[in-house]
């Protein structure tokens, strides 16, 4: 199965090549060029983006580990991950 969401790198001519040669096993569901709403990851990062919005860095290192950090702490929280998936109303 391949999600597909006909950004340019994926609208290549060695990319239709390929689902075509495979098309009998391959299921492609295209979702717009842009789809925020349809992605759990838009979710995890807005959050993510929301608790280091008012960091000050000093350099790129700190800003690595603020977000590393932000991501450790979403691990433990499974239920605030499910609701990113819900968000989308996509189903499993």
């Amino acid at each position: 199965m391949l999600v597909w969401d006909n950004v340019r790198l994926h609208l290549t001519v060695g990319m239709r090549e390929f689902i075509d040669a495979n098309a009998e096993w391959l299921t492609v569901f295209q979702l717009p060029t842009y789809a925020p709403d349809l992605n759990p990851t838009e979710g995890v990062w807005s959050l993510v983006k929301r608790d280091i919005g008012i960091l000050t860095a000093a350099d790129l290192g700190q800003i690595t580990r603020a977000v590393k950090r932000n991501l450790k702490m979403l691990q433990y929280r499974p239920e605030v991950i499910d609701g990113c998936l819900a968000g989308t109303e996509l189903a499993l």
